[in-house]
């Protein structure tokens, strides 16, 4: 594992370096690859998705899972010990600096699943490095920060994937083949709903700063986020979710995964719509979170569709949890593990050879490991990601703003809207920058 697979493959004489017979342990369980011929994978960011994430890449035979990095001790601990138990033996590496885990000539693509104000950065780090990159959701606190990530994996040729893996969930990609091909009709409206969890901000209502726990770097773990005295629901998953400084809210955090889909089934996930307007309610009894608690989004596109996305809450009528595409001959609703439609006639619908088939992806990141290999597009591209984190994000401008805002989406960004325009852009603590 300390050999680079890179210099394996570009010289013949490396293949003397290791042995005629390679232990079974080191295949990893169900592995049929040496590891010289797989994927090597460092994971940023292992907390509980970070550590899900990484399960998939361990369960794969494609990929070598060697290194591990996180601010906090026990979180660094608990994904080498998952990563050693896998493969049978020590070997994984730890790093609290991102920064040398990205370094590695070895590595070959890189999982992110930092907390949502660092994602971006990370993403830079590791595609300026020359590495293949899976991107949890969201993707970024800024449009800027999207556009900046976008140029670079362009720039550097980069396999992107972005961590919205309904796409990979066939009830999903079967709603929007069922609108793309006009089986519902002309489509008219997209309800679009999700929960904005506001229930989990309970236990943040009373707070106290404490000293940092040993073997935890707050300073880094803040990053780019302004300096905050330490108080340990603040960098609790989901905590963290409802403070501005490291997440936009739930509005993108877990809106992304139906806007996303929104944009599958409607054929516009490489633009956007040209009118937004939002209003939103606001915590008032909290002094540490201050993202909305709902928000009610309708966006208009140049086609006609109107799109209503929803966050439930105090204050906001929510609509039905999930996607629901309204046509003008019946209309379809997905969810994770359901899908309904009127007439009910619609979910026995083929296609055929001559009409849209979306592309199929079984698992989220076996979809990445596959396209490192062809250097095709994921099912979740960059392009497709960044038009995606934008509908969420010019929502969560528009509601702050509380007005009508029109958007162009050739140029992503505001129309004669200064003020708009100035919240695509986000402050980072010295000595971070894009």
């Amino acid at each position: 594992m300390t050999i680079s697979r890179r210099r394996f493959l570009k010289s013949a004489a490396a293949a003397a370096l290791f042995p005629t017979l390679i232990p079974a342990t080191a295949l990893g369980k169900g592995g049929a690859l040496a590891p010289s011929e797989r994927i090597a994978v460092g994971c940023i960011g292992v907390g509980g998705m970070g550590r899900g994430d990484m399960g998939a890449f361990l369960g794969s035979k494609d990929a070598q899972v060697v290194a591990v990095c996180d601010v906090k001790k026990d979180a660094r601990e608990l994904g080498r010990n998952q990563v050693d138990a896998h493969y049978g033996g020590p070997g994984c590496a730890e790093y609290v600096h991102f920064e040398e885990l990205v370094a590695r000539d070895d590595i070959d693509a890189v999982l992110i699943a930092s907390n949502d104000h660092w994602h971006v950065l990370h993403a830079l780090a590791a595609v300026r490095s020359g590495k293949d990159v899976y991107v949890e959701k969201p993707l970024g606190m800024s449009i800027e920060e999207l556009k900046v990530l976008r140029d670079a994996v362009r720039r550097h040729g980069r396999v992107f994937q972005f961590g919205t893996q309904q796409r990979s969930m066939r009830e999903f990609r079967q709603a929007c083949e069922l609108v793309r091909n006009g089986r519902i009709g002309k489509l008219q409206h997209i309800d679009v709903g999700v929960h904005a969890g506001a229930a989990e901000r309970s236990g943040l209502k009373r707070f106290t700063a404490s000293p940092v726990p040993e073997g935890f770097d707050y300073d880094l773990w803040l990053g780019p986020a302004a300096v905050a005295p330490y108080v340990p629901q603040r960098v609790v998953n989901p905590h963290w979710f409802h403070i501005s400084d490291y997440s936009l809210g739930y509005i993108s955090g877990w809106g992304i995964h139906h806007i996303d889909i929104a944009q599958w089934g409607h054929g516009t996930e490489h633009t956007g719509p040209v009118e937004v307007e939002g209003t939103a309610v606001f915590p008032d009894d909290d002094a540490l979170c201050d993202n909305p608690v709902s928000w009610d989004v309708r966006y208009v596109y140049a086609d006609g569709v109107t799109q209503h996305f929803t966050g439930a809450g105090p204050g906001v009528e929510g609509v039905r949890h999930g996607i629901t595409f309204h046509g003008s001959e019946g209309w379809v609703w997905v969810n994770r593990g359901g899908i309904d439609a009127e007439p009910k006639s619609l979910l026995e619908e083929t296609f055929g050879p001559d009409e849209i088939h979306l592309p199929v992806s079984a698992l989220h990141q076996q979809n990445l490991l596959d396209s490192i290999r062809t250097r095709a597009d994921t099912i979740s591209p960059i392009d497709v990601a960044v038009r995606s984190d934008t509908v969420c994000q010019i929502g969560w401008i528009a509601f702050h703003l509380r007005g009508t805002l029109q958007w162009d989406p050739e140029k992503e960004e505001f129309v004669n809207n200064s003020e708009a325009n100035n919240l695509m852009r986000r402050a980072m603590r010295e000595p971070w920058r894009l």
